[in-house]
């Protein structure tokens, strides 16, 4: 097992993807272990790479406007992938909360969309707020009250209601839409990290920024806050301020 785990990066698979293969052998050999086939796991002291695979991207903001731009513009039938990109964009949602999301879920009075139990990676019901921008990309979809689904394909719905499908992925009008807009390096996870950016550089907390994102572990939402130099000049630029302050204080 020791051989096999380490040769899987010279057959071109990531660090992490050969710890995949590793955690899999384990449970099998645990499970041989709990049915009585095996004394113990000869796999168990075998250490995984633990490669740092973390890639975040964050979009300058001329590449913001590059990607709304190709959004904009996008054709009839890109046209509800658009705005479910703008809708992760402007509410920092995983893209399965998203397209598992319906009406039902949305309160527009309040402002306030309910990811449920089922839909949500840590298996919790979690509120997401929702600001002018996101109810806005609400408003464009035309699926309510034809549909229970916030975002539906152009397939119709097998139970003969007439209604079309619930929109399963994004991914293959995604890759159109980013080429157009020369971000090919932006995957649809990156939004979210953009989203929690652009939350701790407008000066809210990382325990805001947290819940904003339904992370149970703080150290999680960590990876998520990018801080700008504009954000870090503005925080050296108030020590100067907080002395002059006191100098003027002292000199009463």
């Amino acid at each position: 097992v020791q051989q096999f785990h380490n040769q899987l990066p010279d057959e071109d698979l990531s660090p992490a993807t050969a710890d995949h293969y590793l955690k899999l052998i384990r449970h099998a050999l645990n499970l041989a272990v709990d049915w009585g086939h095996l004394d113990r796991n000869p796999a168990k002291g075998i250490k995984q790479f633990n490669a740092d695979n973390r890639k975040e991207h964050l979009l300058t903001d001329e590449e913001l406007q590059r990607l709304f731009i190709a959004l904009d513009n996008a054709s009839d039938r890109q046209q509800t992938v658009a705005l479910a990109v703008k809708f992760l964009l402007f509410t920092g949602a995983r893209v399965g909360e998203a397209l598992n999301a319906r009406w039902k879920d949305i309160d527009s009075k309040s402002k306030n969309w309910v990811v449920q139990a089922e839909n949500s990676k840590s298996k919790r019901r979690r509120s997401i707020p929702l600001n002018a921008k996101a109810l806005s990309v609400l408003d464009e979809l035309g699926t309510q009250g034809r549909s229970e689904w916030l975002f539906t394909s152009s397939r119709k719905a097998k139970d003969g209601s007439g209604n079309n499908e619930r929109m399963k992925t994004i991914n293959k009008v995604w890759q159109t839409l980013r080429k157009e807009a020369d971000l090919e390096h932006i995957r649809l996870h990156d939004l979210r990290h953009m989203y929690a950016s652009m939350l701790i550089n407008s000066g809210h907390s990382l325990y805001v920024v947290q819940q904003a994102l339904g992370h149970s572990d703080q150290s999680v939402t960590t990876r998520y806050t990018h801080i700008t130099q504009e954000t870090l000049q503005g925080a050296a630029n108030s020590v100067d301020e907080y002395v002059d302050k006191a100098m003027k204080a002292s000199q009463k």
